[in-house]
């Protein structure tokens, strides 16, 4: 496997607006990931998707320090700091699965709060529901964890031919069309700096066609187990959707149908908020989040 590495000059600008790095090897990969808050604080556990990095959280990670928590906010393979293996084919779901357990397992967190969101939660609500002991709450934020029994939206269907064949794959820009704020300058520019050119996208290219799209679907059995599990999840699981995000409208009410653990909890609606909430309501969701560990503790 050949494995790129981005620069560490190309982070500058992103490191004005963010954390210090943290690194930890697994399997050969360096993954980057942020930590912060007091050691002792309850850890709360911030899962990015594609095609973004634990950049996206910049907003959320001070609100829930100052309500102490020790904050962690990792890069999945293939993003932001973190390694990126230069073949599409070098990306596979249960990889992926794989290399978040041994990050959370290095790292050694127990009694964690999880904040999912996009490919967060695909990988997040897996790593999970196959290391319950971990794991006290989850908050799920524009996300799910499809199995292939249902054909996706027309625009996430348009999206992944996008990403498999467009010439053009420009991260900032997408990001942007993702928010229903508009993106700063210096924001468009920390989201396309893990990429310095075309050769370390092939993760966030792979990435939208790894979501199941039919029952035979090389990780939908594990994904079923993985439901097999919330079907039974007690602990305290909350949902914290946008208002804007034509990919995941709808999909919470899935959760709210199957997980005991969703009974009785405050599920919001974040408002005037896109696909990346994190970016266009982030200090509300934060604290949405740290309400949710107070009044579940």
């Amino acid at each position: 496997m050949k494995i790129l590495r981005t620069p560490d000059e190309r982070f500058l600008e992103a490191e004005a607006a963010s954390f210090p790095p943290h690194y930890i090897e697994v399997d050969g990969l360096r993954i980057h990931y942020f930590d912060e808050g007091p050691r002792d604080g309850k850890p709360v556990l911030l899962m990015h998707g594609e095609p973004s990095w634990a950049y996206l959280y910049r907003k959320m990670i001070p609100v829930l320090v100052a309500a102490g928590h020790r904050t962690l906010a990792p890069d999945l393979v293939g993003f932001g700091r973190s390694d990126k293996p230069a073949q599409r084919d070098d990306y596979t779901y249960e990889r992926h699965v794989r290399w978040m357990t041994r990050w959370l397992e290095t790292v050694e967190l127990q009694n964690v709060t999880l904040v999912c969101q996009d490919w967060g939660s695909l990988i997040g609500l897996r790593v999970a529901a196959e290391n319950q002991d971990r794991f006290a709450r989850i908050v799920l934020a524009n996300g799910g964890l499809p199995t292939g029994s249902r054909k996706g939206p027309m625009v996430f269907r348009l999206w992944q031919a996008f990403a498999s064949h467009s010439p053009w794959f420009p991260i900032g820009r997408i990001m942007a069309m993702g928010c229903r704020r508009p993106l700063s300058r210096e924001a468009v520019s920390a989201y396309e700096a893990p990429f310095p050119n075309r050769r370390y996208k092939a993760g966030s290219r792979a990435f939208p066609g790894l979501v199941p799209s039919r029952p035979d679907d090389p990780a939908a059995a594990a994904n079923r187990r993985a439901w097999e599990v919330f079907a039974k999840w007690e602990k305290p699981f909350l949902t914290a959707f946008s208002n804007g995000d034509p990919i995941t409208r709808g999909m919470k009410n899935v959760f709210l149908k199957r997980v005991p653990g969703t009974v009785g909890q405050p599920h919001t609606v974040i408002r005037g908020a896109g696909h990346f909430l994190q970016e266009d309501k982030g200090e509300e969701l934060a604290a949405v989040v740290a309400d949710f560990i107070q009044a579940t503790t």
